[in-house]
């Protein structure tokens, strides 16, 4: 009877833990719920800037658009809330129930051993029960079976209390989760009511662009142009490197090959001894092994092919390694900034374009913009309407493009953090710019899930 107790009793200390599982994904919801309020206000710094003004620039619609899709990624992290907050309610009612369930149970059978107790309360019958063993060992075994009984019986209330207290703390719960509850709704409404009114300021500037629409069609052809030259500008500083690393690697690897012969070449015959006296069977022996065909000569191994001459050396294969295990860990190449245009294709209204990295907006013109990894500047070139500066860091590239200045030169060793120039400014000349590409050796990826969050 105990043991069945005490596993109904584990149980539910068990299903009170996973319960609470749904807190601990609150804790999270919250943490990225932050860090969406904190960029939202950063991009309405950006857009209080843009707003209003005369020309409609690509940089002004991607702020707007940014905008829009952070507060429908708020108005989303609500709705997950609100869903964990159900279904910790739904949980807890259930567990409720049982607790009550158990309650009951317990209460029974402590009413049955409280009615034996009382049937058999007079201590005459406690010494007529011990008396009346047949031998010794009988009498103590009655009497440990006496102390266990009333042990049985202290466990049994002091798991009807805990069993109270647990559900005086679920409830207690509940109410809280329920308060958490209308309080993400109040906000979801708000929240919802926000988004409405952007996406109407949308509307207002979407018109606006289809009545400009050749203008923004003229800046997205020359944006597209930058970046294909860029790209190339990048594209043809990385074949450089390979090609370096690939002469480098065949010139060791002859090297190798000439010292090996030489050192051939200069060792000492081998000494061979005269061979022993042979009986008269020795001519028909060595006649047959003369007559014998020649073993075939096995063909070398060949070479394996060169997975990639930017990860051969030592040096490039500790850095590539390094780089690849701060994934997601890598700073920011700003202090303060927010992405307007994503990696790949970005589409605004009814124009469309491709971007080979990431536009980040900063909230002046200026700032500085520092490198994210250890590396070797290979690169500074000026776009036109701006430097660009390319860093290797092994087999993977990054490249600051839009700079006022840089800070740098050709060759030399940075460090993590280390500023290389300042930020440009945008196309309305009233915030700071700059585009981030990321390329492991020519192909270019997405650097966003490299940075730190």
């Amino acid at each position: 009877m105990i043991k069945k107790i005490f596993l109904s009793f584990f149980f539910t200390g068990f299903l009170f833990s996973a319960i609470a599982q749904p807190l601990t994904d609150k804790t999270q919801l919250e943490k990225e719920r932050k860090e969406i309020q904190n960029e939202i206000k950063e991009i309405q710094g950006l857009y209080n800037k843009v707003k209003g003004q005369t020309k409609l620039t690509l940089g002004q619609l991607a702020v707007l658009n940014r905008k829009i899709n952070l507060q429908e990624q708020y108005i989303s992290s609500i709705n997950k809330e609100l869903r964990t907050i159900d279904d910790d309610i739904y949980l807890s009612e259930l567990e409720i129930y049982r607790l009550n369930k158990q309650m009951d149970t317990l209460k029974s059978q402590y009413a049955r051993t409280v009615v034996y107790a009382y049937k058999n309360r007079s201590n005459y019958d406690y010494l007529n029960f011990i008396f009346s063993s047949s031998s010794f060992n009988d009498a103590i075994k009655r009497i440990a079976y006496l102390k266990s009984y009333r042990s049985y019986r202290e466990k049994q209330v002091n798991i009807i209390i805990e069993t109270q207290q647990l559900i005086a703390q679920r409830k207690q719960q509940q109410l809280v989760r329920k308060d958490s509850k209308n309080a993400a709704l109040d906000n979801q409404t708000k929240q919802v009511e926000v988004l409405a009114v952007q996406k109407k300021e949308k509307d207002v500037v979407v018109s606006q662009l289809r009545s400009k629409e050749k203008d923004l069609g003229r800046q997205i052809a020359e944006k597209k142009k930058r970046d294909r030259d860029l790209n190339n500008a990048i594209v043809a500083i990385v074949r450089r490197e390979i090609k370096a690393a690939e002469d480098k690697a065949k010139a060791e690897a002859e090297a190798k090959r000439k010292a090996d012969e030489l050192a051939k070449k200069n060792a000492p015959p081998k000494v061979v001894t005269a061979p022993a006296v042979k009986s008269e069977n020795t001519e028909k022996v060595t006649a047959k092994v003369e007559s014998a065909p020649p073993k075939p000569v096995e063909p070398e191994p060949e070479s394996k092919p060169v997975v990639s001459y930017l990860d051969l050396n030592a040096k490039d294969v500790a850095l590539n390694s390094s780089f690849q295990a701060n994934r997601s860990l890598l700073p920011w190449p700003v202090d303060n900034g927010v992405v307007t245009f994503t990696f790949g294709t970005n589409k605004i209204d009814n124009l469309a374009f491709d971007n080979p990295g990431i536009t980040i907006a900063t909230p002046a013109l200026g700032v500085a913009v520092k490198s994210v990894f250890d590396g070797e500047v290979r690169g500074i070139y000026n776009m036109g309407d701006g430097m660009a500066v390319t860093i290797r860091h092994g087999k993977y590239f990054t490249t600051y493009s839009n700079l006022s200045s840089a800070t740098v030169s050709k060759g030399d060793m940075v460090k993590t953090g280390q500023q290389i120039g300042k930020a440009g400014s945008n196309e309305a000349g009233n915030a700071g710019q700059i585009d981030f590409i990321l390329m492991i050796e020519t192909k270019n990826v997405d650097p966003k899930p490299w940075l730190r969050r």
